[in-house]
């Protein structure tokens, strides 16, 4: 017989699956989420924690609500999204290798871009700049990588907003392939029309994979780089020189 009740794997599930879309997170928020209560919710965690699963961290400072010890925050390991499954990836890995072989690097890289074209088809490329628009623009991506199985979110982060893949079916292949990533972000730069970001990735390790977006984009007129603005500046001693020159020859 099972050493957890049936009642207690369903309420554990539940917190693995909120640590995956919603960490980092309290306990606190869980439980509030989850109709539960606090000891019951850090005895899940600890039982995480102690299969390798989950792992604790404590908030940074700008998290904090009100005085006192920052709170814990909650997230999943590569571990505990394991559980999730990751399934043929062995046989993915397998075939993709066999398609370098067969096709060398520029097979790979467009049989990346193929795959998230088909993730985004639909979507418009973002018409004009604004920060709603930006934004909502952002949220459908994250909405079409949700319905692919990437558990997407945004959030609001400064003067820009970032697109969260609290999940990777493919990140195991990912870790050999980054060609799957680096589409991506291609397709991101693509639709939003503005420099984006890849903060972190799940194949290097990291708990999500954040890319940000930023919400002003700068002027597209021909504005002078650095190293002419430099060269102008340069140049100007020597012409106020030979105008005061030429003046003086009057």
């Amino acid at each position: 017989m099972s050493a957890t009740p049936t009642g207690e794997g369903h309420t554990r599930e539940a917190i693995v699956q909120l640590l995956l879309e919603q960490g980092p997170v309290t306990a606190t928020a869980i439980g509030e989420r989850l109709g539960l209560s606090p000891a019951g919710v850090r005895r899940h965690l600890d039982a995480l924690i102690d299969s390798g699963e989950a792992r604790a961290t404590r908030s940074a400072p700008w998290q904090q609500k009100g005085r006192g010890r920052p709170a814990k925050q909650y997230q999943l390991t590569a571990a505990g999204r394991g559980r999730l499954g990751h399934a043929y990836d062995d046989l993915a890995g397998a075939a993709m290798r066999q398609l370098r072989e067969i096709g060398g690097q520029a097979a790979i890289t467009e049989f990346a871009r193929k795959r998230v074209s088909t993730i985004v088809a639909g979507i418009d490329r973002l018409a004009q700049h604004t920060p709603e628009t930006t934004s909502a623009k952002a949220r459908e991506i994250a909405e079409a990588f949700s319905d692919a199985g990437f558990a997407a979110s945004t959030r609001k982060v400064g003067a820009g907003v970032q697109i969260c893949q609290h999940h990777c079916p493919v990140s195991h292949v990912a870790e050999e392939f980054p060609e799957l990533c680096a589409a991506e972000l291609e397709a991101f730069r693509e639709l939003l029309g503005t420099h984006v970001q890849r903060l972190a990735t799940i194949a290097n390790g990291d708990c999500a994979c954040t890319t940000h977006v930023p919400l002003v984009v700068p002027a597209t007129t021909e504005d002078p780089t650095p190293d002419e603005i430099e060269s102008d500046a340069a140049a100007q001693p020597a012409t106020a020189s030979r105008n005061n020159s030429g003046r003086s020859a009057e």
